[in-house]
């Protein structure tokens, strides 16, 4: 899938080395996500092979910007009830932000779903993702409600706030 400054594709295994350093490396992308930063080149060329494994059977992609080829992000959805789906996360580097392309993926990501017959697409953010949550408010989701989650890396409690857009519209 491609946009204007980027595009999701399938993980390969000669990502780790961008993904490593421009996204699991980094505490502060990982800081509103449910993983754990990536600690070491070793670890870095574990978790590409468990990424290409996932991405098989999920939809489920790595963000790479066109001009520079490199890995920068990932994205990816779910459905969760017949013409419904969620994302289940959408991660760019720090030094990739503020550039438009996370109102890109997000873009690319609800066309996906309408081809595959979505009606529904759900975004969900941490209450303190203030970027997050710009990014769902001018992509037109609207707020649904918000729910008590508990981080599995931290078990810290947090708010989960979760929006809504009609696909169909």
């Amino acid at each position: 899938m491609e946009a204007e400054d980027i595009i999701l594709g399938k993980a390969k295994y000669e990502d780790w080395k961008s993904v490593y350093r421009n996204v699991w490396s980094r505490p502060e992308t990982a800081e509103y996500m449910v993983w754990k930063v990536t600690v070491d080149e070793d670890e870095a060329r574990e978790r590409i092979q468990r990424t290409i494994t996932w991405q098989e059977t999920h939809d489920a992609w790595l963000v790479y910007e066109k001009d520079s080829g490199q890995a920068i992000g990932f994205a990816g959805v779910k459905e969760t009830e017949p013409h419904t789906y969620h994302e289940t996360g959408i991660a760019l580097g720090p030094e990739y932000v503020r550039r438009g392309y996370g109102k890109q993926i997000l873009h690319l990501l609800m066309e996906y779903c309408i081809s595959l017959g979505g009606q529904e697409f759900y975004y969900s953010t941490r209450a303190g993702n203030l970027a997050s949550r710009a990014l769902a408010l001018s992509c037109g989701f609207t707020y649904q409600h918000s729910e008590q989650k508990k981080d599995q890396c931290s078990g810290k409690s947090y708010e989960l706030e979760i929006y809504k857009r009609n696909l169909l519209t």
